[in-house]
């Protein structure tokens, strides 16, 4: 445990999420811009889909501490501490088809619905002021997944089609239950040529991909009517007093 206390975004999702942290990745973008300002704790996990995570759901964000508990939580967690923001991904491995085997990540529409209603239910309880952002599956580049992917699979399991469903249905499950969230699906479309530029394998951000989806975060934290606002410029820059050791201009006047 290491202080002084700051606000912590949790990123919790699959692979979009994971991989975020890359050079250009749209985690790392927030982690510079909200430097000094708030922890960005990473919680992502490559092929999952929105059951595993209710799952998991109460061992990633315990709501509890018990000192029989088997689940490791956080010093912060031990005394109360919550997050202030969760923005939550899933969504693109569940719209993949079904395998005849019935493996696999698929995730019946449904389903996947109540599933994300459960994670956010679970997330809002955490404390009062603990906010929530969902982003909606992304688009995808339908042909370049299917060359990225052709010595792995072998039939194309995934349609962009498939994204827009799960994406719309993310959104309506968000205005629903008055969540935040960010319409990827759209926003990523309204890039040129951003089939070619979106992603690095047809599905996973690039770097053009990922400055999407940190503008757009950024863009609903500015609307958010939250008090205390968590927008970057509304958040107090840690140890922000000047120092008589910051280095000085020629002129021996002014810090740099």
């Amino acid at each position: 445990m290491v202080g002084p206390q700051r606000p912590q975004f949790v990123l919790f999702g699959s692979s979009i999420v994971q991989l975020s942290y890359r050079n250009g990745g749209w985690g790392a973008v927030l982690a510079d811009i909200y430097s000094r300002k708030a922890d960005i704790v990473l919680r992502g996990y490559n092929g999952w889909n929105s059951r595993r995570a209710l799952e998991v759901v109460h061992q990633v964000f315990p709501k509890v501490w018990h000192e029989f508990s088997l689940i490791y939580v956080s010093p912060l967690m031990r005394c109360g501490w919550q997050p202030s923001l969760v923005i939550v991904y899933f969504g693109g491995n569940d719209s993949a088809a079904p395998h005849p085997t019935r493996l696999g990540p698929h995730v019946p529409l449904s389903e996947y619905i109540e599933n994300m209603r459960q994670i956010a239910i679970h997330l809002k309880s955490l404390s009062d002021k603990t906010r929530v952002i969902f982003l909606s599956p992304p688009p995808m580049n339908d042909e370049t997944f299917r060359e990225s992917k052709s010595c792995l699979l072998s039939e194309q399991v995934r349609t962009n089609e498939d994204c827009r469903i799960y994406s719309e249905a993310c959104i309506n499950l968000c205005k629903e239950m008055g969540l935040k969230f960010v319409d990827l699906w759209t926003a990523i479309q309204k890039m040129d040529d951003w089939r070619n530029t979106s992603f690095t394998d047809g599905v996973h951000l690039s770097s053009e991909g990922s400055k999407v989806v940190a503008e757009e975060i950024l863009r609903v934290l500015k609307e958010a009517e939250w008090k205390p606002s968590l927008h970057p410029k509304s958040l107090p820059v840690e140890f922000g007093e000047y120092s008589t050791y910051y280095l000085v201009t020629t002129k021996s006047e002014h810090k740099l």
